[in-house]
């Protein structure tokens, strides 16, 4: 990308800023479930990129599985529906869980999520954010671990898509409301 891309406003964090946030993060997850054995459960599509990252970065032993929802469906805004598409292959029953997320955005997605894995008798269960975007939460929802807060724009890259595209961006940007307009 360069300064005069028109499909983003501005860049918010590079590649690099994005891997020293995985680096603290992935040590306080060290620190924090040392002697432990979590599962680390990776919501896709978004949080792929992040993920891999922050695995780089954990040093103790953790397991690692995938679960898919939808909230979007293929809009800006959160539609508040959440779709379960891929469901865990883990019993989580009895595990301590730390759900990788891209974005927190309205919250109701980590809500949801952390309802499930609670109701399927997980031990514990935090989560470990690239991105809050705290201004846009419409229920009480809190990230363990938080890589960068952002304000309530609309951003892409790094994992985040829109429509689908731009998630193999090396960066993380606003997008000009002008593409979606």
């Amino acid at each position: 990308m360069t300064d005069t891309d028109p499909r983003f406003s501005r860049i918010l964090h590079d590649h690099d800023e994005i891997e020293n946030a995985a680096k603290r993060i992935g040590a306080q997850i060290d620190h924090d479930y040392a002697g432990k054995t979590p599962i680390l459960v990776v919501v896709l599509k978004g949080a792929v990129m992040w993920a891999g990252d922050l695995f780089k970065n954990i040093s103790i032993d953790v397991e690692m599985d995938f679960i898919d929802i939808a909230s979007y469906h293929g809009g800006i805004k959160s539609t508040n529906a959440i779709t379960l598409r891929t469901d865990l292959t883990s019993d989580v029953r009895g595990h301590d869980i730390i759900l990788v997320e891209d974005i927190v955005d309205t919250g109701l997605s980590l809500q949801y999520l952390i309802s499930l894995l609670t109701d399927r008798g997980a031990k514990s269960v935090k989560t470990a954010t690239m991105l809050n975007k705290q201004q846009g939460h419409k229920v009480a929802v809190k990230a363990d671990y938080i890589g960068f807060e952002i304000s309530n724009e609309f951003v892409a890259g790094y994992g985040l898509d829109y429509q689908e595209i731009w998630r193999n961006l090396p960066f993380i940007g606003v997008v000009n409301p002008e593409v979606y307009s």
